[in-house]
C-alpha cells in the first residue's frame, strides 16, 4: 500500500518538502539575531556631571568627546554618555551624582569645577571618577597628592583660581590709572569667598581697591553694568567660575556697550568680544579629561594616573575691542600676548 505522502504525487511531495525547509529556515533566521544580540557586550556608560548648563558648555562637551575619541571611543558607537547638568544650582549636584551611581555608570566625569568632583567622591568610592577643575585639587580635598592620587579618583586641574591674581595684575597693566576694579563673582559658588580673599591680597599689593559685584543669572547682568559706575569701579575682573563662564557672551556685549575694560580666564570670552583673557585652555582641559576617561575604560586605574596640569598659559587681547572702547593697550603688553585679535 502506498503511504499518504507517496499518494500526493511528485509535485505535491516537492512542495511539502520546500514548505518544511522554509519553516526550518524561518525558525533559524528568527533565532539567529537573538543569539547574536545576546553575544554582543553592552557598551560602557559614562556619566558626565556638570554644575552649569548644556548650552553654556557646548564647546567643552565637544572637547570631552574629542578626548574620548582619541582613545577610540565614539558616543553612540561604543560608548554612551549620561549627561547631568545642574543648571547653576550647586545644591543639585549630590542628587545628580547619586542618580549616575544608580544608573551604574562605568566612570563619572565630574567636570566644570571642584563641586561635581566632591559630590561624586562623597557618593561612591568604587566607581572611577575623573574631575576637571580650575582649583588646586589637593586644597579642595579631591586628592591627597597629585602624582599618584590613589583610590578611585584622578583628573585635570587648570589651576585657574591660582591665576586670578595674575589676571588682576594684567588688567592693572592695561588701565594703570584705574585704582578701583570691580570683581564679578557668582555668589552661589562654594569657593567664591576664598577666591575673593586671594584677589584682595593681590589688590593690596598693587594699591588697588576691589568692589565685589555679584551675579548668578543673565538677568542680573544688566543691573551689574548699570550700577558699576556707582561703585567707583572703572574696570572689571571676571572671577573663574562655571556660571560666569556660561554668561561670557552676554558679559562681553555689555562690557563693550558700557566701555568697561574687562579681563577673563578664557579665550572664548575674548573671541566673543571681551577685552582680555589669561589662562590655560578650558576646552583642552575637557579634552584631557576625556582622554583619562577613555584610558580608564580600557582598564587603567584612576589612582595610578597623575593629576594633569597645564604647562602653558596664554594671554589673548582683543585689539578691536580696545579701540572700540577708546583704550590704548601698552606695546609691552601686546608684545607679551600669545594672540592679538584685530
Amino acid at each position: 500500500m502506498l503511504s499518504w505522502t507517496s499518494r500526493l504525487g511528485p509535485a505535491m511531495q516537492f512542495g511539502q518538502m520546500r514548505r518544511r525547509e522554509f519553516i526550518t529556515l524561518l525558525g533559524g533566521a528568527t533565532a539567529w539575531p537573538l543569539a547574536a544580540g545576546a553575544q554582543q557586550p553592552a557598551i560602557p556608560v559614562v556619566g558626565l556631571l556638570n554644575p552649569g548648563s548644556a548650552a553654556g558648555f557646548t564647546a567643552e562637551a565637544e572637547a570631552f568627546r574629542r578626548g574620548l575619541a582619541e582613545i577610540g571611543y565614539g558616543e553612540g558607537r561604543n560608548v554612551a554618555i549620561e549627561y547631568r547638568w545642574a543648571d547653576d544650582q550647586y545644591d543639585r549636584l549630590p542628587e545628580l551624582a547619586a542618580d549616575l551611581v544608580r544608573h551604574r555608570v562605568a566612570v563619572i566625569a565630574a567636570l566644570g569645577s571642584s563641586a561635581p568632583g566632591r559630590a561624586a567622591k562623597a557618593i561612591t568610592s568604587t566607581i572611577p571618577i575623573v574631575f576637571q577643575t580650575g582649583a588646586d585639587p589637593v586644597e579642595e580635598g579631591l586628592v591627597t597628592r597629585m602624582n599618584r592620587p590613589g583610590g578611585n579618583i584622578t583628573g585635570v586641574s587648570r589651576m585657574t583660581v591660582a591665576t586670578d591674581p595674575k589676571r588682576l595684575e594684567l588688567l592693572h597693566n592695561v588701565v594703570p590709572n584705574v585704582t578701583v576694579i570691580g570683581c564679578l563673582v557668582n555668589p552661589t559658588s562654594p569657593r567664591s569667598g576664598s577666591q575673593v580673599r586671594q584677589i584682595e591680597d593681590s589688590a593690596h599689593t598693587f594699591g588697588l581697591k576691589l568692589r565685589i559685584i555679584k551675579a548668578s543669572t543673565v538677568h542680573e547682568l544688566e543691573t551689574v553694568f548699570t550700577t558699576l559706575p556707582q561703585t567707583g569701579a572703572a574696570a572689571l575682573l571676571l572671577v573663574a567660575d562655571p556660571t560666569i563662564v556660561s554668561m561670557y557672551e552676554q558679559i562681553a556685549k555689555l562690557a563693550l556697550r558700557h566701555s568697561i575694560p574687562s579681563m577673563s580666564g578664557s579665550r572664548v570670552y575674548v573671541s566673543g568680544g571681551g577685552l582680555m583673557s589669561y589662562d590655560a585652555s578650558l576646552t583642552d582641559s575637557f579634552r584631557q579629561a576625556g582622554v583619562y576617561v577613555g584610558r580608564i575604560l580600557k582598564g587603567e586605574k584612576p589612582g595610578d594616573l597623575p593629576v594633569e596640569q597645564p604647562t602653558k598659559f596664554e594671554l589673548v587681547i582683543n585689539l578691536k575691542t580696545a579701540k572700540a572702547i577708546g583704550l590704548t593697550v601698552p606695546d609691552k603688553l601686546l608684545a607679551l600676548a600669545d594672540e592679538v585679535i584685530e
